[in-house]
């Protein structure tokens, strides 16, 4: 009995047991875990895409239904690289590729807008003239994205016709027209800019303003305020917080009009802004608020 009662203390001793409680608990999930490490890189690496612009492009031209637009985004995205932009011998290439997908999928359209409006100024040749054709176009994303890329041609001489385009009923045209017309150089905007203040959307009147800002024109100041306004602007907009993407777009108005109070170095603002450096609940908020004051 003594025999069987010292087996048994043996055998629950914590210090015998240690061993195969940390194969157990320990070990055994740590393999588990490297073997799917080993796996997940296994596929990546099989995954990473290393195709240049140029292969995107060909791809684009000639690859199959299911395969010209993913091409197309990839290469919209590529070009936000300096180095790949900084090709000169690209921009044609785009412009060839953007005219013959005027009766192709509308995505690759949009995203070839993208790509050639992320180009350096000034833009090659045709490029112009073949987006301003696509403010007709029939999809309207589409549109938007051919107005982005006239915005940022640099190109003064499309201010009149991205200025009809606000008439339109589509908020979310006059929203990227108003945004375009602000990153022109020019003043016969200003007038069209003036009047995106009293727009029933709200973004339309923030686009405004930020636009109207860049020209260092105060008249969107009142608007502005607003915008550092947090309740007013989590009253306006009706989109989620998303903590786990880390998007913010209450915060993200808010900072837009500080950066734009910080551009005009208006002192009317800097009390509210002085508040939010202090008291606001982002941080992302409060940290641009102490930039704008350092700036005004």
């Amino acid at each position: 009995m003594d025999k069987l009662v010292e087996r048994e203390t043996a055998t629950r001793n914590p210090l015998v047991a240690a061993p195969a409680l940390a194969i157990q608990f320990f070990l055994i999930p740590l393999v588990v875990v490297a073997v799917t490490a080993a796996v997940y890189v296994g596929f990546r690496s099989m995954l990473t895409d290393s195709r240049t612009a140029r292969d995107y492009l060909a791809e684009i031209q000639s690859g199959g239904t299911d395969r010209r637009w993913p091409a197309a985004y990839e290469l919209s995205r590529l070009m936000a690289d300096p180095k790949v932009r900084g090709d000169r011998t690209l921009g044609p290439a785009l412009v060839t590729a953007y005219e013959r997908a005027k009766e192709d999928d509308p995505a690759v359209r949009r995203y070839l807008a993208l790509a050639i409006g992320r180009l350096d100024p000034p833009f090659p040749p045709k490029a112009i003239e073949d987006l301003s054709e696509a403010l007709a176009d029939s999809d309207s994303e589409a549109r938007i994205s051919a107005i982005w890329a006239l915005g940022s041609s640099g190109d003064e001489s499309i201010v009149g016709r991205l200025q009809a385009l606000y008439e339109s009923s589509d908020a979310g045209i006059r929203k990227m027209t108003v945004y375009a017309l602000g990153a022109l150089p020019g003043t016969s905007q200003l007038v069209t800019l003036r009047t995106a203040l009293q727009d029933p959307a709200a973004d339309v009147r923030w686009n405004a303003a930020i636009a109207l800002a860049r020209h260092s024109d105060r008249d969107g100041v009142g608007v502005i305020r607003q915008m550092i306004d947090r309740q007013y602007v989590e009253h306006a907009v009706t989109r989620e917080v998303r903590q786990d993407e880390d998007q913010d777009p209450i915060a993200d108005v808010m900072i837009s009009g500080l950066r734009a109070a910080a551009a005009l170095k208006d002192e009317t603002l800097r009390d509210p802004i002085t508040a939010l450096s202090q008291q606001d609940r982002s941080m992302k908020v409060r940290a641009a608020a102490l930039e704008a004051l350092k700036d005004m």
